[in-house]
């Protein structure tokens, strides 16, 4: 008799549709800080319902952010950031694969902070806390400040270059000066401005080779991508995306491979506006938190301008000005 009522119960859950789970305490987004014995970085974290059930977005330390599993047991919320893949045999060219354990965090909520573990598996890897990300509501800036040089076409004064990557083939600086330009002339560091800023518009002329892949961070924070998208896709095929992962493009940029082009960012708060050679491809929307190859998650925080290195060479950027809201 226990028999059969066990295998009932078993029945029903099998054929019942998942249980409605509320995100309670875990609601909101998440300005996460990842720390591995040798290495810290930041993600993000997006708790959200809908139709009764947890959605969750998660943006790992590089990559795109993307919807992911998660589930709450007892007082802890299990997000699956990387599902689990079973070993993969070779087959001509490409090489076998081992199976890979799923990547996770498992979290708790302690008022306005999370705590918890990234486990590769059942292997605990490091230490995750996070906090609410700020709101950045404010009004747009009735005045700018003049722009201000943040290049000075001669050398790397007011720059720095490092590898804030998991590549291990960024691992030299290949930025250079030239002809009052600032070049990237391989695949290597990404390049940091000293300065650090708020709230700004950022003026620049770009010029990248064909197939060269590259990004401009805002506060070191959101990947304004590069080249812009030249193309919208057909329709259901998904967005362009200007900021990388999170807000598409709504028309394409003129400009093409190996041609100079003006490019004038926006950010105020956590929304943005792209114009390229004239054309808003952006045109005053937020970005949800940071994308990958972020520098840090602290949102709330001025930050700097980098420009990324470490895809490929065959980036050129010149007359680099920033202005700044007038008080």
């Amino acid at each position: 008799m226990k028999l059969v009522c066990v295998s009932f119960a078993l029945l029903v859950v099998l054929l019942s549709p998942a249980w409605p789970q509320a995100a309670g305490v875990f609601a909101g987004r998440w300005d996460l800080t990842i720390t591995e014995p040798n290495v810290t970085y930041p993600s993000w974290l997006e708790v959200t319902e809908r139709d009764g059930q947890l959605a969750v977005r998660a943006q790992p330390r590089e990559g795109n952010v993307r919807p992911v599993s998660a589930r709450i047991d007892g007082s802890t919320l299990i997000v699956t950031v990387v599902p689990a893949a079973p070993a993969r045999p070779a087959e001509g060219d490409r090489p076998a694969a081992p199976a890979r354990p799923a990547l996770t965090w498992e979290l708790t909520s302690a008022g306005p902070r999370l705590t918890g573990v990234q486990k590769r598996g059942e292997e605990v890897q490091g230490r995750v806390v996070g906090v609410r990300a700020p709101e950045l509501k404010r009004p747009a800036p009735k005045e700018w400040s003049e722009p201000q040089p943040l290049f000075n076409g001669k050398d790397l004064t007011g720059w720095v270059t490092l590898n804030n990557t998991s590549n291990p083939r960024a691992t030299q600086n290949h930025w250079v000066v030239r002809n009052g330009e600032l070049v990237n002339e391989a695949q290597g560091h990404n390049i940091v401005s000293t300065r650090k800023f708020d709230d700004f518009k950022l003026r620049l002329e770009f010029n990248l080779d064909a197939g060269a892949n590259s990004g401009i961070y805002l506060r070191g924070r959101y990947e304004a991508q590069m080249p812009p998208p030249a193309r919208l896709p057909e329709p259901g095929r998904g967005p362009a995306y200007a900021i990388y992962g999170f807000v598409p493009a709504a028309a394409a940029s003129p400009c093409k491979p190996g041609e100079w082009c003006t490019y004038e960012i926006t950010l105020v708060g956590r929304n943005v506006t792209l114009v390229v050679n004239g054309v808003t491809i952006v045109d005053n929307q937020e970005i949800a938190g940071i994308t990958g190859g972020a520098l840090d998650s602290n949102e709330g925080e001025p930050g700097p301008i980098y420009f990324q290195g470490d895809h490929t060479g065959g980036i050129r950027y010149r007359n680099i000005t920033i202005s700044v809201p007038k008080l």
